[in-house]
């Protein structure tokens, strides 16, 4: 087993959750790259401090750069505001470090682009932070679609619904404030990630964006509460998405359905360790959804439990992706999904905002 340093650049609720599964990875998957913390940085000495001693970090800064340069740190971790996820993945790959960087990987298009030019001529290990696709339940639905088990796929329907803006006397936040932070930055790509990774890449979409409550008390809200957007992808299907953080009453809406020409699958993340199928055989009189429950049979469950129906949780979710990363640098090839998927999923989510604003159908090879 051989220790790699890692750094995390953001000590929050993503930065814990990154820190916690870097220090569980090892164990959970016996991995052969052993992580250790070495160091977080936050905004102030006492946060970053305080998520040295909570976390198990060996260091703390309050400086990115001290971080990134720092030569003990083998990989970086961007678990940082959208808006600095650039620099910091330019700096760390100018020095040929791994980076792991949550999503959206850039405020916008461009840094994205730019993301992925730096990966590319550095030649460095890069992963985008889509963990909910990783379920034992979403990777399970993904290989009965690419196994054909229900045919031909004719069309999928994905949302990611929460509620956590649904009161419209929430007050203001980052949240409500900047592109990058509403529900087309925050939730969207969750979901496109989800229909690209099982259905494939979009060709065109027509889409509405919209800001449901304007204000928020006395301050004025410039970001978007909900979107949905028709959807046609390369393979001829049909689709609709739909993305909200006022959908009342929902509190982990991840969910799709998908319908091919021998059967259809069902999934929602509220009940993340389910998968709902249909096939069209056997007797008409006996035919409907089926809900499985995953187990070890199903993809990075053992690992976690030998009980079927027992379940994994969120923090699972990040763990898997560590494992993910730490194999891509040991063996020094990239896994998906890495910065050209967080860069697909810009691109889309670009798309759809010029679509809303036109009104119109646009065609993704436009961007």
């Amino acid at each position: 087993m051989t220790e790699l340093k890692v750094g995390i650049v953001g000590g929050g609720y993503m930065g814990k959750a990154h820190a916690v599964a870097y220090s569980a990875v090892g164990g959970v998957f016996d991995t052969p790259l052993r992580p250790k913390l070495e160091m977080v940085c936050a905004r102030s000495e006492e946060s970053a401090e305080r998520y040295r001693k909570s976390f198990g970090f060996a260091r703390a800064t309050t400086d990115w750069r001290v971080l990134v340069n720092d030569p003990d740190i083998d990989a970086v971790i961007i678990a940082s505001p959208q808006e600095t996820h650039r620099e910091i993945a330019e700096a760390a790959f100018a020095l040929g470090k791994p980076v792991f960087c949550e999503k959206p990987l850039g405020a916008d298009l461009s840094d994205s682009r730019a993301m992925v030019a730096a990966a590319e001529r550095a030649g460095a290990i890069n992963m985008v932070g889509f963990n909910y696709i990783r379920t034992p339940a979403s990777q399970y639905a993904r290989q009965l679609v690419a196994d054909g088990r229900i045919g031909d796929i004719t069309w999928f329907r994905g949302e990611h619904t929460e509620d956590f803006y649904a009161d419209p006397k929430a007050p203001a936040s980052w949240r409500t404030d900047g592109d990058a932070n509403g529900t087309m930055g925050d939730l969207a790509p969750h979901m496109i990630n989800a229909a690209r990774a099982i259905i494939g890449p979009i060709a065109a979409l027509c889409a509405s964006v919209e800001t449901v409550h304007k204000t928020r008390g006395d301050v004025p809200v410039t970001n978007d509460d909900q979107a949905q957007m028709m959807v046609r992808f390369d393979s001829g299907a049909q689709g609709h998405l739909f993305f909200s953080r006022v959908a009342t009453g929902r509190k982990m809406g991840y969910a799709y359905e998908i319908h091919g020409t021998k059967g259809a699958i069902r999934f929602d993340q509220e009940d993340q360790n389910a998968l709902h199928l249909y096939t069209m055989d056997g007797p008409e009189a006996e035919r409907g959804f089926r809900k499985i429950l995953t187990g070890p049979a199903h993809p990075d469950y053992l690992p976690f439990c030998q009980g079927p129906g027992h379940g994994t949780g969120y923090q699972d979710q990040i763990i898997i992706e560590a494992r993910d990363f730490l194999r891509a640098i040991h063996e020094n090839r990239p896994i998906w999904p890495t910065f050209a998927e967080g860069m697909e999923v810009n691109r889309v989510v670009m798309a759809a905002l010029d679509s809303s604003q036109k009104q119109a159908w646009v065609t993704l090879k436009d961007y």
